[in-house]
């Protein structure tokens, strides 16, 4: 599969896909001169809101599409795409424009890995970006990317530049759960609405962006991505369709499980440097086993993504009652949660799962 270090990232990427609707509410705004100084770009993890982010940041920092001009200068714009070769686009590109400014979680020094949080220290940044004269005399960029990931002294800090911004500033939050954010946060920003994207759009996205994926292939990603293309990526990065097969397989053997199989696949996704595949692992089957709750509830099972899923879906629902697969849903969940966190041996950890699946086929 294509690397994912080969792929633009969001500041890169200049087209977007699927999201015609919120950027038309952007534009609306922008031509009628109504710009609120907070935007918060919500919606499911891995659909394109980071990149909205910088696709906004680069039309705004050249006037609108008129490099220099200002907000009541700038003449009316029907999308927000920026020529590539324009000076605005390769300086967002290569993190240097002085008038963008990125809020995101730090290395630590200590341990040479990103925190898993934003910290204060990395919001009081802020504070100079916007106290300083813009170079180019007209708009200065915020992106807070992800918002959700604010410790609380980290909110409270980015609340305070919220309340009272300098004129021609424009916040750009991105949010994958906005209920998790202060509610004053919330109120001080314009809510903007991003939806999963379509399998079609999802697909095409990664026809482009990895090239060794069939079409047949990027369609079957397409729909277990649940409309994400970060979702389709990481999939195809680690070989997330075929280890859905396998799953299906292996579940689709119930209460007759071959446990040779399953050491075998708890090897593949245990060993050292597979961390990615056990995540996807455990990704899967929790989805998998939403996807058979929510399906019995509704008295209808998605068609498959894999040969088989239905009927070993049926298969083993009939095999026991809500309340238990709803436990075996959370002990899963549970058990891949803790791998992490409890250093917890990964090939084990796959073995306790398919046996827990196991011992709730059995009745």
């Amino acid at each position: 599969m294509t690397g994912s270090e080969e792929r633009p990232t969001p500041r890169q990427t200049m087209a977007l896909l699927g999201h015609d609707a919120a950027e038309r509410v952007f534009l609306d705004a922008w031509n009628a001169r109504r710009m609120h100084h907070a935007w918060l770009l919500a919606g499911p993890h891995g659909i394109g809101k980071a990149t909205l982010a910088f696709r906004i940041a680069r039309f705004v920092l050249s006037g609108g599409g008129e490099a220099g001009a200002g907000l009541f200068d700038a003449p009316i714009s029907d999308d927000l795409a920026v020529p590539e070769d324009h000076p605005v686009s390769r300086q967002v590109a290569s993190g240097g424009h002085p008038d963008l400014l990125t809020v995101e979680r730090s290395v630590n020094p200590k341990t040479g890995k990103l925190r898993g949080e934003i910290t204060v220290d990395d919001v009081r940044r802020l504070s100079s970006f916007l106290a300083l004269t813009t170079a180019a005399g007209a708009w200065r960029v915020a992106i807070v990317d992800v918002a959700d990931e604010m410790n609380r002294n980290a909110a409270n800090a980015l609340l305070k530049g919220l309340e009272e911004p300098p004129t021609q500033t424009l916040f750009l939050l991105v949010s994958h759960r906005p209920g998790r954010l202060l509610p004053t946060i919330r109120s001080r920003c314009r809510l903007l609405n991003l939806s999963a994207l379509s399998e079609d759009s999802v697909a095409a996205l990664l026809s482009n962006l990895a090239a060794d994926v069939s079409a047949d292939e990027a369609a079957a990603i397409a729909r277990l991505s649940d409309g994400s293309i970060g979702q389709a990526l990481a999939l195809a990065d680690t070989g997330g369709l075929e280890l859905y097969r396998e799953l299906v397989g292996l579940l689709a053997q119930g209460a007759g499980l071959d446990i040779r199989a399953v050491h075998a696949l708890g090897g593949k996704v245990g060993r050292a440097g597979a961390e990615a595949s056990f995540d996807m692992l455990g990704q899967l089957i929790d989805r998998w086993l939403a996807g058979m709750i929510l399906g019995r509830a509704r008295g209808a099972m998605a068609s498959d993504v894999v040969a088989g899923e239905g009927a070993a879906a049926t298969e083993l629902w009939a095999r026991s009652n809500l309340a238990n697969w709803l436990e075996v849903w959370e002990k899963v969940a549970r058990l891949f949660s803790q791998a992490s966190s409890a250093n917890l041996d990964r090939k084990q950890v796959v073995i306790n799962a398919f046996l827990t699946l196991q011992a709730a086929a059995r009745g």
